[in-house]
C-alpha cells in the first residue's frame, strides 16, 4: 500500500462509517478510496463544498453516533480550526488527517513538509489539550489511524493524524493484523432523565449518547455546565477546565508513545518524527560506522509531547539533534525541556525536499566536535 491507502483502510478497520471532505493535494487519495470503500461497508461518503463544511459535517455525524473522519492538507486544516475548536469544547470524538505540504498559503502543493506541528497544537484559539499522532511508515499510517479512532472514542476528543506527503505517497508492504483492538463507543447506562452529557469528573470521560434519540441534551461551543448549557460562573468554568485537562493529563501513559533505537550507549541522540525519522534511523547507522554512537528517539505521539521522556534523555546525552522539514518547531520543544542540560541543534529545510541521512550525519559530527 501507499500511505494514503493505509490511512483509508485503517479508518475502515477502526469502524469509521462517515467521511466528509474536500479534495486537496496530497491527501486526495484518502477521499477517493473512501468514496468507494465506505458504501461497501454500509458507510457514508460526502464531498462537501469546502473544508469548513467538511469539519461541521464530521461533528454532526459523530454526535449522531457514527465514527467520523476527514482528511486535508495545510490550507484546509487552517480552515477547519474554528470547527475543530468546537469539537474540542463540546467533547466530540472525530479524526482529522493532515497530510502536510509546504506552506504558508498554497505554498508548494505537491511537496512534503512538517510545518503544521504547532498548528496542530495551537491552531484553534484558546487553551485546550489535543492529541496528534505522527506516522513514519506506511505500516504506522495504518496502525496509528486505528489508534487515532480509539483515542478519540476513549477520551471524547478530536485526534489529529499528522502525516507528511513523503509517508502519504510512499509505497511499502503492510501487515494487516488478523485481529485489531478496536474500541467501540460506550453507551450511557443512566436513564435519559439522569444523563449528564458533560459531567466534570476529574480524569474521567462520560459516555456520549447519540444525539436526537431517547437522550436529549444541549450542545454549544460556549463554556457550559454539566448539562451543556452556557455559563459564565467562574466556579463552573474552572471545574470545566480541570475536567478538560485531566481527562488527557491523567492518562499520558496510555496516550503518549515513542520508540527508542540504540539509545542505551548513545553519546548523541536524534529526536525525529514522520519521514524525517526514517532518515534519522539510517543516519544513526552511518554515524556508528564512523565511530559516532548515535541513537534515535522517534516520536509517535507528537501531542501531548513526551516531556518527561525528553527531560530524561537530556540528562543522559550531552547533544541532541532534531531533523525536521520546517524551521525548528519540535526543536523549540526539545530545547525547552533540555533546559541547558543538553545542547540542541536542528537540521532543517522547508524547500519541499526531505531531510537526508547525510545532512543528519554532518550535524552529528559537528555536535561531537562541540561536546
Amino acid at each position: 500500500m501507499h500511505g494514503n491507502e493505509a490511512v483509508a483502510e485503517g479508518a475502515i478497520a477502526a469502524g469509521c462509517r462517515f467521511y466528509a471532505g474536500y479534495p486537496i493535494t496530497p491527501s486526495t487519495e484518502i477521499a477517493e478510496i473512501l468514496s468507494g470503500r465506505l458504501p461497501e461497508v454500509g458507510g457514508v461518503f460526502i464531498q462537501m463544498e469546502d473544508e469548513i463544511a467538511s469539519m461541521a459535517a464530521v461533528i454532526g455525524a459523530s454526535l449522531g453516533g457514527m465514527k467520523a473522519a476527514t482528511a486535508t492538507s495545510g490550507p484546509g486544516f487552517s480552515l477547519m480550526q474554528e470547527n475543530l475548536g468546537f469539537a474540542v469544547a463540546s467533547e466530540i470524538p472525530c479524526v482529522i488527517v493532515n497530510v502536510q505540504r509546504v506552506g504558508p498559503s498554497t505554498g508548494l502543493p505537491t511537496k512534503a513538509a512538517q510545518g503544521d506541528v504547532m498548528q496542530a497544537r495551537w491552531g484553534t484559539h484558546g487553551d485546550h489539550p489535543i492529541i496528534a499522532l505522527c506516522p513514519s511508515s506506511v505500516q504506522e499510517a495504518f496502525t496509528l489511524t486505528v489508534r487515532a479512532f480509539n483515542l478519540a472514542e476513549r477520551y471524547r476528543t478530536p485526534v489529529i493524524l499528522l502525516m507528511d506527503a513523503i509517508v502519504a505517497q510512499l509505497k511499502e508492504k503492510v501487515e494487516l493484523p488478523a485481529q485489531l483492538d478496536v474500541l467501540e463507543r460506550p453507551m450511557p447506562t443512566d436513564p435519559p432523565s439522569k444523563y449528564k452529557p458533560f459531567p466534570f469528573t476529574r480524569g474521567e470521560v462520560a459516555p456520549l449518547a447519540p444525539f436526537g434519540r431517547e437522550y436529549r441534551y444541549h450542545v454549544t461551543g460556549l463554556l457550559h455546565d454539566e448539562h451543556g448549557f452556557p455559563t459564565e460562573d467562574p466556579d463552573v468554568v474552572n471545574r470545566w477546565w480541570d475536567h478538560m485537562n485531566t481527562k488527557l493529563g491523567a492518562h499520558l501513559d496510555d496516550i503518549v508513545r515513542w520508540e527508542e533505537d540504540r539509545l542505551a550507549d548513545a553519546e548523541i541522540a536524534i529526536v525525529a518524527y514522520g519521514a524525517s525519522a526514517r532518515a534519522a534511523q539510517h543516519a544513526a547507522t552511518l554515524a556508528r560506522a564512523q565511530g559516532i554512537r548515535a541513537g534515535v528517539f522517534k516520536l509517535q505521539t507528537i501531542w501531548p509531547f513526551p516531556e518527561a521522556a525528553i527531560r530524561t534523555l537530556a540528562q543522559h546525552v550531552p547533544q541532541i539533534v532534531v531533523p525536521e522539514m520546517n524551521l525548528g518547531q519540535v526543536r523549540y520543544e526539545v530545547e525547552r525541556l533540555a533546559a541547558g542540560r543538553a545542547q540542541v541543534r536542528g537540521v532543517n529545510r522547508a524547500d519541499g525536499l526531505g531531510i537526508t541521512p547525510e545532512q543528519i550525519v554532518a550535524a552529528l559530527a559537528e555536535a561531537r566536535r562541540a561536546s
